[in-house]
């Protein structure tokens, strides 16, 4: 016991040490590590005026494994917008590094409950030369069963986690987002004592979509993700004098660590881009599109922290693209420290962006594109186009919104699909030379726009008649698309076998021209003109 105080005795000193706050303490003396599973604070000198020119730093050290709730009884600072002068700064983990920084605090108004996401949390107090105010009292408690969480994500875990959870408990938890934004819970291990309509051990939500807005889960089979209807979502645990399990384990985002796009093209990036983004926090973003499209994300810029230098892995923070909407989805890719990733597509309609970051070290974050691709057959003969789109991947927009080089080549529609035939000689068509290569060029305009603002996209679309090998590109003069606005990026979608014979089924192809045949059939009766004309020959 006493060999394990001391090595967290020694973390805690370090972890101090570490920070600037530990160094410019003036006035008197406070702060300290605190390592009681319980216990209390103040500002010196608490309930009198704190003194000027002072500054204090604790640092709070729990049993591994478990959180800290922190609580405020009292809170009155001298008061500046930007609590410039006197304040209290609250950090997840050791002071020393900004990204940890869960807020600055001033005036009259107590800063929330905090619980942290491991089991470090510090608090700076800071005054300056001038003015002062009767201070604060804290409390801070560990291993709480609930409690309100306010940061950007976290962990909700039972009592005892992974081990099986105590008869007769009832737990808590409001999870609140800033601002009017949502909260996300997503469940990843589950196992409550079961019951038919849950009356014995349950998990409850409260706050999310459901009769009467609650629902009551137990037994085996994890809950859905569940995102709450306001900025709210309590969650209750409860169990009964007998029978248990291994309980639960679930994470929540909320504000900004969670996001829902809907529209076929956005930006967006990590929480406080460009400045750093925090630690200990795991984002969701998920791109749900129409049915029928798919999903190619830009990265614009990434700084994360650098691979493991032994590994040469993202073990540490890293960006990860997953080929649907949940992480049991294919991976895409994994990525972190400063190189820009290639652009990724998602094989269907969705795809989610997972940002997870650890106790130290942060970078500016990442900032990306993205655009819902239009999965289209295009082939070519010697003299034409033919483009294929499903209808259902362009709903709800009518023919006329799809054209080729103008408006008088609009797509028609043949039975479930936008169907465009076109001579090279019409719809804007020209000859070029692409890489000492000859080949026809045209753009396919989809045109998006909606009352007051305009939103067409732009497809090159390309043939080379010799090889008769048709293919699309994205076109953008827009600033969206930040260093890739000036390029073609090849987003031509194969659509699955099943999905072309779809598409191609009720149409009549374009029959291809007869020039190859015709050369042939020259060739060949040349050939047996040739072979006549030697035997006449031999028999002269």
């Amino acid at each position: 016991m006493l060999a394990e105080l001391g090595s967290r005795l020694l973390l805690a000193v370090a972890l101090l040490g570490a920070g600037p706050a530990a160094q410019a303490m003036k006035g008197v003396k406070c702060g300290g590590v605190l390592s009681a599973p319980s216990g209390n604070f103040s500002s010196p000198n608490f309930p009198r005026l704190y003194p000027y020119d002072t500054e204090c730093s604790w640092l709070i050290v729990v049993a591994e494994g478990s959180s800290v709730l922190l609580t405020f009884h009292a809170f009155e600072l001298e008061y500046h917008d930007t609590c410039g002068f006197d304040f209290l700064e609250i950090y997840n983990g050791a002071s020393g590094d900004k990204g940890n920084l869960l807020g600055r605090f001033c005036g009259q108004a107590p800063p929330p409950p905090f619980t942290s996401s491991w089991h470090v949390m510090s608090v700076i107090f800071h005054s300056d030369k001038h003015v002062a105010s009767h201070g604060f009292s804290a409390g801070y408690q560990k291993d709480v069963c609930g409690g309100v969480l306010t940061g950007l994500s976290g962990v909700l875990a039972s009592p005892e986690y992974p081990n099986n959870y105590p008869n007769n408990v009832e737990c808590r938890w409001v999870i609140r987002a800033s601002g009017a934004a949502t909260v996300k819970l997503v469940f990843v291990d589950f196992q409550v004592e079961a019951s038919e309509q849950c009356t014995y051990d349950y998990v409850a939500v409260l706050g999310g979509p459901g009769p009467a807005h609650g629902q009551h889960y137990c037994g085996a089979t994890r809950p859905p993700t569940l995102v709450s209807l306001g900025r709210e979502l309590q969650v209750i645990f409860k169990s009964d004098f007998n029978i248990g399990g291994r309980g639960f384990k679930a994470h929540y985002f909320s504000g900004e660590c969670q996001e829902v796009y809907m529209a076929v093209r956005g930006n967006f990036s990590s929480p406080q881009y460009p400045g750093s983004y925090p630690n200990n926090i795991r984002c969701h973003w998920t791109i749900r599109l129409p049915p029928g499209y798919r999903v190619k994300v830009f990265f614009l810029d990434l700084d994360l922290e650098e691979p493991n230098s032994l590994t040469r892995t993202c073990d540490f923070d890293y960006l990860a693209a997953f080929d649907g909407a949940s992480e049991e989805a294919p991976l895409l890719g994994k990525w972190c420290g400063r190189r820009s990733p290639p652009p990724v597509t998602s094989s269907h309609n969705q795809l989610l962006l997972v940002l997870h970051t650890d106790r130290s070290t942060t970078g500016r974050g990442f900032s990306v594109a993205y655009i819902g691709v239009v999965p289209m057959n295009v082939s070519c003969s010697r003299t034409h186009f033919q483009i294929l789109i499903s209808a259902q991947a362009l709903a709800p927009l009518e023919r006329t919104k799809v054209y080729l080089g103008s408006r008088n080549c609009a797509a028609q529609e043949v039975g479930s699909n936008f169907r465009i035939q076109a001579r090279f000689d019409t719809c804007g068509t020209e000859s070029q030379r692409r890489n000492n290569t000859s080949v026809i060029v045209s753009v396919l305009y989809i045109d998006f726009s909606a009352v007051g603002q305009e939103d067409v996209h732009e497809y090159e679309v390309r043939c080379e008649p010799r090889r008769k090998e048709a293919s699309v590109h994205l076109l953008s003069g827009s600033d969206w698309l930040g260093p890739y606005a000036a390029t073609a990026e090849h987003l031509q979608e194969a659509p699955p076998r099943d999905e072309v014979e779809a598409l191609e089924g009720p149409v009549t192809m374009v029959a291809q021209d007869t020039s190859d045949i015709v050369f042939l059939g020259l060739c060949i009766l040349a050939g047996v003109l040739m072979l006549i004309a030697i035997v006449v020959l031999m028999l002269l």
